[in-house]
């Protein structure tokens, strides 16, 4: 199958601020007593609208939301979470794990999304939240749409039942596992720990404790014709995983990632990547630690409906 020219969905923030609520199992947020939520506000949307700007550079279709300010979504800025697509054009929304994360699904973004580009009537699943049932979009799944694999690794935020599910109805393999920081704690999301494109996988196989897990998500990936890249435990940290290869207008492969995720290769790794994608990257720094998200959190990728 070959790419679209991606579309991206983003969202400005309006109350972009550290959340307790996910803090309690993403370990990549930090809480800074030095700057003051005006300051930290201010930050995330100057790293924004530079993302904007070099994604906007690269000839690259992006699609830019206002948050509302009320109610205050400290989250809203990562909504690839709450609203994802797939290569049909099926329009999905999700359950969230996090109270205050549910606030993020809009239905004007919704209602927008149809008007203008002919999707259908979404698939809700956000219903699941009341059972306690979570699914965060792509986040909890990392997609290979060519070779229809979904792969999670296990969290509060992904439902192993509801993802075995969500894969079946849709014709895809579903392949899970556990992945951990270095402290043992499970990864919150499985686009942290690795990311799949065209050719190529970037993948923490360190965070998989169990080696038949780890050797079975190996063959998927070589068996899918992907050339993995192994990160460490270090870079994965620095959020090296969490990276999203699109096609720019003019069919160009690109992997975006922060400024941090890029300094965190060697050069080998980076020979690897780019013989098959260009690297692009942005500064996000107050985004990453107040946030725990990094740039591939920021992009809800659009596949158009067909015709």
């Amino acid at each position: 199958m070959e790419r679209k020219p991606s579309l991206l969905l983003m969202v400005r923030p309006a109350a972009f601020a550290y959340n307790p609520e996910t803090a309690a199992d993403n370990a990549f947020q930090r809480q800074s007593g030095d700057l003051s939520a005006q300051s930290i506000q201010s930050r995330a949307l100057k790293e924004f609208d530079r993302l904007v700007e070099v994604l906007r550079s690269e000839n690259i279709d992006v699609l830019v939301i206002d948050d509302t300010p009320d109610p205050p979504k400290p989250d809203a800025i990562f909504p690839n979470n709450w609203i994802a697509t797939m290569p049909d054009g099926e329009l999905i929304l999700f359950p969230m794990y996090a109270p205050m994360r549910r606030k993020e699904l809009r239905q004007d973004i919704v209602s927008l999304l149809m008007n203008r580009y002919g999707f259908r009537k979404p698939t809700d699943l956000s219903p699941f939240e009341k059972k306690t049932r979570f699914l965060e979009g792509t986040g909890s799944m990392v997609f290979d749409h060519n070779a229809r694999i979904a792969y999670a690794c296990r969290s509060e935020r992904t439902d192993e039942a509801l993802f075995i599910d969500f894969c079946r109805q849709r014709g895809y393999r579903s392949l899970l596992f556990r992945a951990e920081d270095q402290n043992g704690q499970a990864i919150y999301h499985t686009n942290v720990m690795m990311t799949v494109g065209q050719k190529m996988a970037l993948v923490c196989f360190e965070s998989l404790p169990d080696k038949k897990e780890r050797k079975k998500l190996r063959a998927a990936l070589a068996d899918s014709g992907k050339e993995a890249i192994p990160l460490s435990m270090i870079q994965m940290q620095d959020f090296a995983g969490n990276a999203l290869e699109v096609n720019n207008k003019n069919g160009r492969p690109l992997l975006l990632k922060s400024d941090r995720a890029f300094r965190s290769l060697n050069h080998r790794q980076l020979q690897r990547i780019e013989a098959h994608a260009a690297v692009i990257h942005s500064d996000i720094p107050t985004i990453e630690e107040t946030g725990g998200g990094s740039v591939r959190c920021m992009l809800a990728e659009l596949h158009l409906p067909l015709g």
